[in-house]
């Protein structure tokens, strides 16, 4: 799963794919939708690869949150918890050691929500990313 080219913007619902990049501007592409439009740097956009969850000791990247998701869900969409004790126990399921002062309900509807988007786009796996290094290593290997 690489999701160096899944973006979140701020202010914007949804999920957006990085297509290309202009002097002043990223080009999106809106998962849901498949609208495109120029994101600026200024509107708070993040790619997913660099968004972690706050943990007791540490930080766990997300994909390891959506890839425990998946292995929860068999790699279906899941269904929204209704109730907010409800979001919390499911997310302890799939990350115990969430900081619970830190990580708040808001945040884990938020993981939900991508995480269904991004399934219903094939784009979670149980795979890692693959490092420059270990892409390096491989091509040694051959």
């Amino acid at each position: 799963m690489d999701l160096s080219k899944i973006l979140s913007i701020t202010g914007k619902g949804g999920l957006f794919k990085f297509l290309s990049r202009t002097p002043n501007s990223f080009i999106v592409e809106g998962l849901d939708d498949g609208k495109r439009f120029p994101a600026f740097s200024n509107d708070g956009v993040a790619t997913l690869d660099n968004i972690a969850i706050f943990t007791d000791t540490d930080e766990v990247p997300l994909q390891t949150v959506f890839q425990n998701i998946y292995k929860k869900e068999d790699g279906k969409k899941m269904e929204m918890p209704k109730d907010n004790n409800a979001i919390k126990a499911y997310f302890a399921e799939i990350l115990p050691e969430y900081d619970r002062e830190r990580v708040y309900v808001s945040n884990m509807k938020k993981v939900f929500t991508w995480y269904n988007i991004l399934v219903e786009h094939g784009l979670v796996d149980l795979e890692e990313p693959q490092t420059e290094e270990s892409a390096a290593e491989q091509t040694d290997n051959q």
